[in-house]
């Protein structure tokens, strides 16, 4: 199918994404990550892939639809997944989580006293990382005068670009003005960019960056304390929301916690998990 096409004074158009290549895209996207292409996304879509099709030199979207089909198809998808996907976030997003993750997950383990204090949180959809870097604050805060304890969050993301940012640990100072006062005096330096923080090595040392793709095997082989999956599961239909969310039941605790954005939930769902606050689940089952 042709994607070039007339505007309205006779010109040709660049990089018009057809009916056909639009649901092969989203068949494709949907079969590989789960993720949702509904119609009215088509001309982000297309906007997204453009750079993309140049890099390549492909002159039509049917061009590539068709090297997605042949042999150089797996290792694109990298590639298309790190263009669709959308990374919007910032520190202390949705800050009642932390204080719940502090007071109801963090607080009362301290009171357990075991040999060795350890701690699991996994943050999926982890983005340029300003999340699990708030947990690792949160976390470091938190358990400050417990000796020798065990803590480490697992941050995972399908986008390898971000992850790259994330590892570094670098933000316009501008972004950094979310985290608390008190936090930014303990846990930033200066970066040697101008006007760019950095966080600091005793809470980067608690992050671990990894990619996933949520729709595959998880090489995970421990339980976690809290999972923090926000605003990653509104881009899944139910059926896949409902496989995930068992997932991450089996993945934590007893009593463990999982976190979602503020426009997800899980009634009609699942029904391993009661509401112990906005958005916040516990494992019961």
């Amino acid at each position: 199918m042709q994607n070039r096409q007339e505007t309205a004074n006779g010109q040709r158009r660049e990089f018009e994404l057809g009916d056909e290549e639009f649901r092969f895209l989203a068949s494709f996207m949907s079969r590989e990550t789960g993720i949702v292409l509904s119609e009215h996304k088509r001309e982000m879509v297309c906007g997204r892939l453009v750079k993309r099709l140049r890099a390549l030199g492909l002159r039509e979207f049917s061009e590539y639809c068709d090297m997605l089909r042949g042999r150089q198809g797996a290792a694109e998808v990298e590639n298309l997944v790190n263009a669709i996907t959308t990374n919007i976030t910032h520190f202390f997003r949705e800050p009642h989580h932390f204080d719940h993750l502090r007071d109801q997950v963090l607080a009362p383990r301290l009171t357990e006293r075991p040999r060795r204090l350890r701690v699991r949180i996994w943050s999926a959809g982890c983005s340029s990382g300003e999340e699990p870097y708030s947990i690792a604050m949160t976390m470091a805060d938190a358990l400050k005068g417990c000796d020798g304890w065990d803590a480490l969050v697992l941050a995972t993301d399908i986008d390898t670009n971000v992850l790259h940012r994330a590892e570094a640990g670098i933000y316009p100072a501008k972004a950094v003005e979310h985290i608390p006062e008190t936090y930014r005096k303990r846990f930033l330096r200066r970066a040697q960019e101008a006007d760019k923080m950095q966080i600091s090595e005793d809470v980067r040392r608690l992050v671990r960056f990894r990619r996933l793709n949520l729709h595959e095997t998880w090489p995970m082989k421990g339980q976690f304390d809290a999972i923090f999956c926000r605003n990653v599961a509104i881009y899944f239909d139910k059926p896949t929301q409902r496989q995930l969310f068992n997932r991450y039941a089996d993945r934590l605790n007893m009593g463990g916690i999982l976190y979602l954005g503020h426009a997800e939930s899980l009634i009609g769902v699942t029904d391993r998990f009661e509401a112990v606050d906005k958005t916040s689940y516990r494992r019961i089952k």
